[in-house]
């Protein structure tokens, strides 16, 4: 495993790094800084990052079938034009909490955007529990609501074969799978699939390889982690050299890149210190695995 290289690409410092999203056509990550309040895209080309401000935590940001992006902003779903810097509402969740806010989202092989909810947290992962749920926007922009009682909702994904919903509720300290129907969107029969280790910490954002394993971003835990969602085994620790790892994807030329984000909020400055480069993106390579690249929004 000599050649696994990681290298921190960009050191925008973001306070809670988050999606990472490769897009193609414009050859570059897409990702979000929530408490930032900003939609980021780093060029591997120029090695800079553009970010675009709004006007409330951005949690998840994805692409869209009909060009530019659809994100998560507050609990609203949202769409980005890009150039224009403009976002539109599309709709909004949880009008029934004064507190929630969105957090990770990812869209479905059918062009459906996942995304869950959670309280406001008082300091980093301490909130008011059982606040969340989580929610689907439909490709003609209806919103459907899965379950409630979520603490952190966090990464999500789908198995090779589309037939199983992989999904992270942070505090729950487990990654769950569910039988998943492509042909509704509808979830059910949900179980742990790996239960995390004390030094693991807190599982985050979520992706998949081509040989169908999953990658969990270990907040708290410097690292991520592949899985085996057949035998919940732990196959492979890739640790980084910050403690808030927050998510991760594939992408590159060829998707054999791993992106993984990281957050500074809640460090004080002797952690920061040690650890200067958190809240940065780091890529690695030489994992020896693809990644499956990000299905659009149908919307």
């Amino acid at each position: 495993m000599s050649s696994v290289r990681i290298e921190c690409v960009a050191q925008e410092g973001c306070g809670i790094g988050e999606s990472p999203v490769w897009d193609e056509k414009e050859g570059a990550l897409l990702y979000v800084d929530i408490t930032g309040r900003k939609v980021c895209r780093w060029s591997p080309g120029t090695r800079q990052a553009q970010a675009i401000p709004v006007d409330a935590p951005v949690s998840s940001v994805a692409l869209r079938k009909s060009g530019d992006y659809v994100i998560t902003l507050g609990t609203r779903f949202a769409a980005l034009k890009w150039k224009e810097e403009l976002v539109t509402t599309i709709t909004q969740v949880d009008k029934d909490k004064a507190n929630t806010r969105f957090n990770d989202g990812k869209v479905d092989p059918a062009g459906r955007y996942f995304a869950g909810t959670m309280a406001e947290e008082i300091r980093p992962a301490v909130l008011e529990r059982h606040q969340g749920s989580l929610y689907t926007l439909f490709p003609d922009l209806s919103v459907v609501r899965h379950f409630d009682q979520v603490d952190i909702s966090n990464g999500l994904d789908w198995s090779l074969d589309h037939r199983t919903f992989f999904y992270i509720d942070s505090l729950s300290y487990s990654v769950d799978a569910f039988d998943y129907d492509l042909q509704t969107g509808k979830i059910g029969n949900r179980r742990s699939i790996y239960k995390l280790e004390k030094e693991e910490s807190i599982p985050d954002g979520m992706c998949i390889d081509t040989e169908g394993k999953l990658w969990v971003a270990c907040y708290d835990g410097g690292r991520v982690i592949r899985l085996d969602p057949e035998t919940g085994k732990r196959l492979q620790t890739v640790k980084l050299p910050v403690d808030k790892t927050t998510s991760c994807c594939f992408g590159g030329q060829d998707y054999s890149e791993m992106y993984v984000t990281s957050a500074s909020d809640g460090m004080d400055k002797e952690w920061l210190s040690r650890q200067p480069q958190a809240g940065g993106i780091f890529k690695i390579t030489g994992l020896g695995v693809k990644g499956v690249p990000p299905y659009p929004f149908a919307g």
